[in-house]
């Protein structure tokens, strides 16, 4: 038997055994197969080592750079944060989609999509670190949280392909049944990951010891774009599209508790350098929602003047800024994260999408446009 307490928009969910739980609002009944049981997170900030100004010594020598792709060309633009200027612009490849940093912080990775291919950037130089790298369908690139693998999300193919996080010789391809397998995010303990499925209302989960599938979640009539873990490494953000809003995912039982309405086509998931908030951009109203980690309710929304389509970003090293593309506006964002003021508006040609700010606070990268650790 479960008894529900409303208060507010809050509701307090008990099973038979007397523990609780919370939901902003009653999950819509996902149902769950499974053919793995998983270990419980480590306890603990998992964004501890990503604080602000809390650079590795790899990357402190790097310089203040937005690198932004342009998602309906074949190439990537350089902003200058002190300025607000494009300082530079590379051709790439067909479908440039996200920059994403190397598990090792030593190279920025261009995925070109339709080329593909990678192309690398040497974030010591902000110039080209070679030639583009031959890579089957790059539409997402992230990195084992141990180091010993490159996971290319192979989104047409529906594949996680699992690479040599230099050359990126294929180690072994991981077929889902998750068309737009999408982002990904990563247990606590990295003994597995999450992936979203942006054309059918599931989520993937694969044992990262035997890389294999070991389960899947589905989340009914949603749209899973940008996943992010919480700092207490106990429940998964999963930013929906379609139901604007986020879904709240238990990590260790792999199923839904909750859902915050945020704004239409919501997408990408940012947590503050204080690990007090997470990042919501929703794309079909401008608007930025910041959610409170340890409470689950929305703290306060952000509109950007004059609207927007906010999409990906990152919060820049010191946490005062906010980077935000804006993907169907020709522009990225500039903005406050004291108060989410507009502090500059930069005109980008060809749909800006995954752009990195760069150097990030952390130890490690596992990829995307910075999920540091």
């Amino acid at each position: 038997m479960i008894a529900a307490l409303v208060v507010g928009a809050v509701v307090w969910l008990t099973d038979r055994g007397g523990r609780s739980r919370t939901a902003i609002r009653p999950a819509p009944g996902g149902t769950t197969s499974s053919t793995a049981t998983t270990a419980p997170g480590t306890p603990g900030n998992i964004y501890a080592a990503a604080g602000a100004n809390m650079l590795s010594p790899v990357v402190q020598g790097d310089p203040y750079l937005i690198y932004v792709p342009e998602s309906a060309g074949n190439g990537m633009d350089v902003i200058d944060p002190k300025t607000n200027q494009i300082i530079n612009h590379f051709t790439t490849g067909l479908d440039p989609q996200h920059v994403v940093p190397s598990w090792d912080l030593k190279t920025l990775y261009v995925t070109n999509d339709q080329a593909n291919s990678l192309t690398p950037i040497d974030p010591r130089t902000g110039n080209l670190a070679g030639p583009n790298i031959p890579v089957d369908d790059p539409y997402n690139l992230y990195f084992t949280p141990d180091g010993s693998s490159a996971i290319v999300v192979a989104e047409a193919r529906q594949r996680l392909d699992f690479r040599d996080p230099h050359t990126f010789a294929l180690q072994h391809a991981l077929p889902v049944n998750c068309e737009g397998v999408d982002h990904i995010d990563f247990a606590a303990d990295g003994s597995y990951l999450i992936a979203t499925c942006e054309f059918t209302d599931k989520l993937v989960k694969v044992d990262l010891k035997t890389r294999t599938v070991a389960g899947y979640l589905t989340v009914p009539g949603s749209s899973g774009q940008d996943i992010k873990l919480d700092p207490a490494g106990k429940v998964f953000y999963v930013a929906d599209m379609k139901q604007g809003g986020v879904h709240l995912i238990d990590a260790d039982r792999f199923e839904q508790i909750g859902f915050i309405a945020t704004g239409p086509d919501a997408h990408g998931l940012y947590p503050s350098r204080d690990d007090k908030y997470l990042y919501v951009t929703n794309r079909g109203n401008g608007t930025i929602t910041l959610i409170d980690f340890a409470t689950h309710h929305i703290a306060t929304t952000w509109s950007i003047p004059g609207g927007g389509s906010p999409d990906m970003g990152n919060v820049s090293a010191d946490g005062t800024v906010l980077w935000v593309s804006g993907r169907y506006d020709n522009a990225v964002y500039e903005l406050s994260t004291a108060d989410g003021h507009l502090i500059a508006k930069v005109t980008v040609p060809n749909k800006p999408h995954g752009l990195c700010v760069w150097p990030q606070p952390g130890r490690y990268s596992l990829g995307h446009t910075g999920i540091m650790r």
